[in-house]
């Protein structure tokens, strides 16, 4: 038996998501190779989009650029939208003490950019801010394949993103 108080009491962690757009229209996503507390890895659903935690006092239009650039070594890109803010919550955590353990879940203000750099400079395990790496991979999808590659909770959350930027992808 936990003693967490239920999650439905628990706060959502302001968050962004990034949609980084290559030239040709695909999204940018990471293979996840670990867990992370309450946000688990599937097998085969290992893949999404960066994400990060919005600091205190942090704007999320500030958060967006520090997040692209700790995952993933992208300095390169022009903003081209934002969606409302959405949510989603972890699935049930039982596991040993930490950080996200606080929180529902996630609510996110999600982000679409331009990548306008080298992918040269895409580096996903390099370690930023002292922040340890969380992708050992990367590609660019499709963005209305990605919804299909994530874990399950984050579903509804990638196919609104997915409907809220499809302007900026291409087949």
């Amino acid at each position: 038996m936990s003693d967490r108080p239920p999650a439905e009491t628990l706060p959502y962690r302001r968050n962004v998501g990034i949609a980084l757009f290559s030239p040709e229209g695909r999204v940018l996503i990471g293979r996840r190779f670990r867990d992370d507390g309450p946000e688990i890895v599937l097998p085969g659903l290992e893949w999404q989009m960066p994400q990060g935690g919005i600091d205190e006092g942090e704007a999320p239009e500030v958060a967006v650029l520090r997040e692209l650039w700790e995952e993933t070594g992208v300095t390169d890109a022009v903003m081209l939208g934002e969606t409302d803010w959405l949510t989603y919550d972890f699935p049930p955590y039982d596991g040993p003490a930490h950080r996200l353990a606080v929180f529902r879940g996630q609510r996110q203000k999600w982000f679409a950019l331009r990548f306008t750099g080298d992918e040269r400079d895409i580096d996903p395990l390099a370690v930023r801010n002292d922040m340890p790496p969380e992708f050992d991979a990367w590609r660019w999808e499709r963005l209305d394949r990605v919804a299909d590659l994530v874990v399950p909770f984050r579903r509804k959350v990638y196919r609104e993103v997915a409907r809220s930027f499809a302007r900026f992808a291409s087949g």
